[in-house]
């Protein structure tokens, strides 16, 4: 589930490990080594959690998957205007 319940653990909310999956894997990375790095961080994170956050990351098209390689794409979320 995308939005937190007033009882989870926020550390294993989708959208907090999004933010952190995009802030860390900056290149071109395997799949294997960012799960690797995933699941070092806290051990209550789960693959199915971290293939939860990638599905959630390409639909956003955040991420974009280059044979057994994820790639995070970088772009200006800033906001230009006032409206």
């Amino acid at each position: 589930m995308i939005f937190p319940q007033p009882e989870q653990n926020l550390s294993l909310s989708i959208l907090v490990l999004a933010s952190e999956i995009i802030a860390k894997h900056t290149t071109l990375v395997s799949v294997d080594e960012a799960l690797m790095a995933f699941l070092k961080e806290d051990k209550n994170r789960t693959p199915e959690l971290f293939l939860d956050t990638l599905t959630f990351l390409y639909t956003l098209g955040i991420l974009e998957l280059h044979e057994h390689k994820i790639q995070i794409l970088k772009r200006d979320y800033t906001q230009k205007t006032l409206f």
